[in-house]
């Protein structure tokens, strides 16, 4: 990227909304071409949020697992190895 205060050129613009456009699944699954950089923008922020909810989704849920595990069950000592890593 361009050295110049952080600006950045059209091209390097573009290649940056393609490569963010490959991220998104819905944008994958569409297969068209470049969206606009506003739609892009509005999608990659949605979609973000679905992560961000997914995620605590999953916390809670391995959290309510945790509980109800005896502490010195194998399980157990699999699921802390996996968080571990």
């Amino acid at each position: 990227m361009s050295s110049r205060r952080g600006r950045i050129t059209d091209e390097e613009m573009n290649e940056l909304i393609s490569k963010l456009q490959l991220l998104l699944p819905e944008s994958r699954r569409r297969n068209v071409g470049r969206a606009s950089a506003g739609k892009l923008l509005k999608e990659t922020c949605s979609y973000i949020k679905s992560l961000h909810r997914e995620v605590d989704d999953l916390s809670d849920r391995l959290s309510q697992l945790m509980a109800t595990m005896d502490d010195n069950s194998p399980q157990a000592d699999i699921i802390r190895s996996l968080l571990r890593s």
